[in-house]
Order: structure tokens, then sequence, then C-alpha cells
């Protein structure tokens, strides 16, 4: 089969499952006849995933959060405000989305959690069924639980899902674990997509493989740059604690040195994960997809939420034994914890099983 991927380019893990799903579906004879990422004038196509996909890459101009002014958490007012006036801006970008799926070829289209597919199937008549994947389509699910007042926005959240999936046979909702489907809501729960190189680090019967290891520093990952003044705030009190933070910050290059025990990198998936194999503990804004990776190798996490979604991301990883949550960068609650921190194996098979869940899911009553 044939299939187009349309994948949402705001943060890490929306690119990573593209890469993930697409070297899947090659293994197992199938074709990706192209790949469009939504960009902006604040986000660009990370190298790594050019580097890493075999698929043509076409931009698009797409929505996309407005950083505060100190860059640390989304200005949701903002954000919905400019993208109403800017709307008008968009009307190009789903006019391309529909004719590359229409001169694609394209036997199936996946999206990966973008709102203009959704506006696209909405506005246009497409025979070409879709499939849209993420974590937030489980928000949806009927018995996920969240707790009633303690998340306050979600129901936007939700909205948002069900708008960039209209038109969707299948939801496909990625987990930290095993859930019944939702069909009534035509969510399928499947594992995470992990990429192969993170997968490979484990022997197949869940083991500890020969490239992980537990070392002397805190990794760790940082969508918004603002929070860089948590990490050397903590680090000026903690000098002889290591720690290696990468941040999406181009003008400063890809290395930021700060002394012997503080770097700042620029985001690169293969540096990325090297890093993340031989940590001692991991510190994220909570993004599903790195929270998934440090749970697939033991290393213990620090949450720190930048916006709605994240905060439920966390509230799901807690209540699967992944980490702790804080409202900043917190290093010492992070080694606390780390003390008595026992890995999730449960989860460790269950993201084994991704790949014949997930293409069966591809495969099969979408034509």
């Amino acid at each position: 089969m044939k299939y187009l991927f349309i994948v949402q380019g705001e943060g890490r893990g929306h690119m990573t499952q593209a890469m993930t799903l697409e070297k899947m579906l090659l293994r197992n004879g199938h074709e990706v006849v192209g790949i469009m990422v939504g960009t902006s004038a604040t986000r660009k196509i990370p190298e790594f995933f050019l580097r890493s996909v075999s698929a043509d890459v076409m931009e698009y101009t797409s929505m996309n959060f407005r950083p505060s002014h100190r860059n640390r958490k989304p200005n949701m007012f903002g954000t919905v405000l400019y993208n109403i006036f800017a709307f008008v801006r968009y009307f190009p970008s789903i006019r391309r989305i529909r004719r590359q799926i229409l001169s694609s070829g394209a036997d199936v289209v996946v999206n990966f959690y973008e709102l203009l597919v959704g506006l696209t199937y909405m506005g246009h008549r497409l025979r070409v069924p879709c499939v849209s994947i993420g974590h937030q389509y489980l928000f949806l699910h009927r018995d996920f639980g969240i707790p009633l007042g303690k998340y306050p926005g979600h129901e936007g959240l939700n909205i948002l899902s069900r708008i960039n999936s209209y038109g969707s046979k299948k939801l496909l909702a990625l987990s930290f674990n095993r859930m019944p489907d939702d069909m009534d809501r035509r969510i399928r729960v499947v594992p995470p997509l992990l990429r192969t190189e993170v997968l490979s680090l484990r022997n197949p019967d869940g083991s500890p493989g020969s490239g992980m290891s537990d070392g002397d520093y805190i990794l760790g990952y940082m969508l918004n740059s603002g929070f860089s003044e948590d990490v050397l705030e903590w680090h000026a009190r903690h000098p002889e604690i290591s720690l290696k933070f990468f941040w999406d910050r181009w003008s400063e290059g890809q290395v930021k040195k700060i002394d012997d025990t503080l770097s700042f990198y620029l985001i690169d998936d293969k540096e990325f994960l090297k890093q993340m194999a031989g940590c001692r503990a991991y510190a994220s804004t909570a993004g599903f997809e790195s929270v998934c990776e440090a749970m697939y190798l033991g290393k213990p996490i620090l949450m720190v939420p930048s916006h709605i979604e994240q905060e439920i991301n966390a509230f799901d990883a807690k209540r699967n034994g992944a980490g702790i949550s804080a409202r900043r960068f917190d290093l010492s609650a992070l080694l606390d914890f780390a003390e008595n921190f026992m890995p999730n194996n449960e989860f460790v098979s269950w993201v084994q099983s991704s790949e014949s869940l997930i293409l069966k899911e591809l495969t099969e009553g979408l034509l």
C-alpha cells in the first residue's frame, strides 16, 4: 500500500513518530509517497528529520504556538488570537494538502495531529481514507479518566483533536499502557511509536542491552528555551552535578558550553539518544515521545509541563510509574526520586509489540 504522511511541525515528537512509521512500513513492503511537514516563522524542519526519512519532504505553512515573552510556556490567548486573524494565510496550505492527497497516488493518508488535515477533509470530499495518530486521541477515550476540574482547558484540547481528526476512519491513540479500544469513537489503543534505534538498546527479551548505562549526568530537553533560566539557577547551586540539556535555540549553534558541567545542545536525534541511553536521570517539558523513550530505557523522569497537553501527559506518565512533575526544573527533586525508582517493565513489553499492532491498524479495514 502507498501512504502519504502529513506532520504537525511543532516539537520533536510527531516528527520522530513519522520517521519510525516510515521505516516500519518500508520494512514490510509498503511505500511512503511523500511527507508534508507544517512550518512557521518560528519553527523549521530539523536537519535530523531531513536526514532520517526516505520520502520527499514538502513544507507548508501551518498553525503554531505563540511563545510567551520569556519563551517558557506558549501564550495561549495570543496563539488563539493570532491564528484567528491569520487564518486566511492557511487557505493555500489546505489547497496544497488537498492537491497532494489527490496527486500522490496514496492509498491512505496518515495524519500526525495536523489541524489543517481535518479542515481539508471537512471542506472537500476526499475518497482517500485517513488515519490520525497521536497520544492526544487517548484523551477522548471514555476510560482515560482525566480528573474532573484538575486540568481546566482539556475540553478545548479535545475539541482540537476532534477537528484535526475529522474524516479519519481510525484514531490510533498512542498509550503508555494497554487499554481496550473505544470503537464508538473510532479509537484504537496502540503502543508508542519508538524508533528502531531506541528499541535496539534493549535485547529482544526486554533486558538492558550493551548500549545502556547509568551515567553520572542528568539529561534534559526543553521545547521552550526560556526554561534554561531554571537550569542555570540550579546549576549555580550544584556545579558538581553534570548537566546536558537539549533545546531548539538555533542562534547558539550546535553546542553552547557554559562550563565543565553544563552544556546546551541543539536538538539532534542521534546525539540525544546517545545521551539518553547513558544518563542518570531525565528532565523534560513532558513531551510524549521523549517521556516514552526515557521510560523504555528505564530512566527516572522529571516533567515540567509547558501547556495543557503536557500537563495531561505528565499525569498519565506519573500514574504509570514514570516519574514526578513540577512547575520548575527542580533537579534536586529528580535526584531524590531516582534513589528509589523502579522501572516499568510492562511498558517495555507493550512497546515491543508496537509493529504488529500498528501495521494491522494501517492495513486492515481502510479500503
